[in-house]
């Protein structure tokens, strides 16, 4: 058993912030990054499943996102945090220490720090692999400009789907909103946005069956669930939008959480319902879900954090 001042569970932007403050704060901080064959928390986080970002500050020419990912990882190393390649298999914060297992091994911490993120629900096609930062992507506002005058197509019918497509029709010469049902889920406000759009065509009762494209994506195999009917749409980008799925199951009945799985914290904080437990980036935010808000809410926790030690010792 090891015992840590501070144990971060995650190891995306969110938590690699929250490590590279807690680190220089003298805090060593054990960073338990995740296993690299599981999507949903693998070290390095959604980052590491996209290409190129253009959207983070300091980086006019852009860059890949797992160099990103790796960079802020040298940098929290380099002011001391250890890192654990590994998933955290139980937790227990019903009294302090908190304790954290990986299987057998166990460890104890005085304080915790939750980045585990959030992954975006996908399709289920084999060909999304291959595809996933090749044409085929879940944020629009990360990727949308590398669609500039091409036919692109976005899945889903909800508020996030019409917010994606409408966002597209910036950079696209068609979006094609590919719909399951013969109705829309999304508020009437959003509805009337779509509908009002020239640049949005709403494909209604239709699924996609399949990608095509080896290296990267040429066009979507659609299906009409009513008539069976079967077709390529010719598109060169397609926007996954059926929502994400926060990783908490490990938080269950233990973290207070929304209804959708999202950790609850203090408003304006990072305080979580159990003291000395904190959480940040896409695990608690479902509004934003960039890069550079997850930064700033690893950088959040690091600082409360650190203050929460420094009161405790303090009684």
């Amino acid at each position: 058993m090891s015992h840590h001042h501070v144990i971060v569970i995650g190891s995306g932007p969110a938590g690699l912030t929250a490590a590279i403050y807690t680190a220089r704060a003298n805090l060593a901080p054990l960073v338990i990054e995740g296993e690299p064959s599981s999507t949903s928390d693998q070290p390095g986080g959604q980052l590491m499943l996209t290409t190129e970002v253009e959207n983070f500050p300091g980086f006019p020419e852009g860059i890949m996102g797992p160099e990103l990912m790796m960079r802020m990882r040298e940098q929290a190393s380099r002011f001391g945090a250890e890192f654990l390649t590994e998933k955290v298999t139980r937790v227990d914060f019903s009294a302090r220490p908190f304790q954290v297992w990986v299987r057998d091994q166990h460890y104890t911490a005085d304080s915790i720090i939750v980045s585990t993120g959030a992954q975006s629900l996908m399709l289920g096609l084999e060909a999304e692999g291959r595809l996933l930062g090749h044409g085929l992507s879940t944020c629009a506002t990360c990727d949308g400009f590398f669609f500039r005058g091409q036919e692109i197509a976005v899945v889903g019918g909800g508020d996030s789907a019409i917010e994606e497509a409408t966002f597209l029709t910036k950079f696209a010469t068609k979006v094609s909103l590919l719909v399951r049902r013969d109705a829309l889920r999304a508020s009437k406000v959003m509805q009337e946005r779509a509908f009002n759009n020239d640049k949005i065509e709403v494909v209604w009762n239709t699924v996609v069956d399949d990608l095509v494209g080896t290296d990267k994506l040429e066009g979507a195999v659609v299906r009409n669930v009513q008539t069976g009917e079967v077709r390529t749409l010719p598109v060169t980008g397609l926007f996954v939008a059926i929502g994400h799925r926060p990783n908490t199951d490990l938080f269950k009945g233990v973290l207070d959480m929304e209804d959708n799985g999202y950790l609850i914290t203090r408003p304006g904080s990072s305080y979580t319902n159990i003291d000395g437990v904190f959480a940040c980036g896409d695990v608690q935010d479902h509004t934003y879900r960039q890069a550079i808000t997850a930064a700033g809410s690893g950088c959040m926790a690091a600082i409360d954090c650190e203050r929460w030690l420094e009161s405790v010792a303090a009684h």
